[in-house]
């Protein structure tokens, strides 16, 4: 759906909608639908079931390069290393 057939359905114009929208999320609907993305990317990817390319399209993305970008930004890392670094996070660590 776009924003403007969720604003009618919400009885308000766009950018009621999108002034609404940025004050109960923090973010403009675009930037929320990017960050919802992401994270169902970074959870399939925790998973180990799919290469990055694959969940790139599975969540949206026609261009990895472009899914490999927004994770950079929004996570700091390109979605691999991320990973790596979250799995090791995750790892318990041993007394010797």
């Amino acid at each position: 759906m776009s924003i403007d057939q969720i604003a009618a359905e919400a009885g308000m114009s766009p950018a009621t909608l999108h002034r609404h929208f940025k004050a109960a999320t923090g973010m403009s609907p675009l930037r929320y639908q990017k960050h919802l993305r992401l994270l169902s990317a970074r959870r399939q990817l925790l998973a180990g079931d799919a290469t990055a390319a694959q969940i790139a399209h599975t969540v949206g993305y026609t261009s990895t390069t472009q899914f490999s970008r927004e994770c950079r930004a929004f996570y700091g890392l390109p979605p691999v290393r991320d990973i790596t670094r979250l799995r090791a996070g995750l790892t318990p660590r041993h007394a010797a």
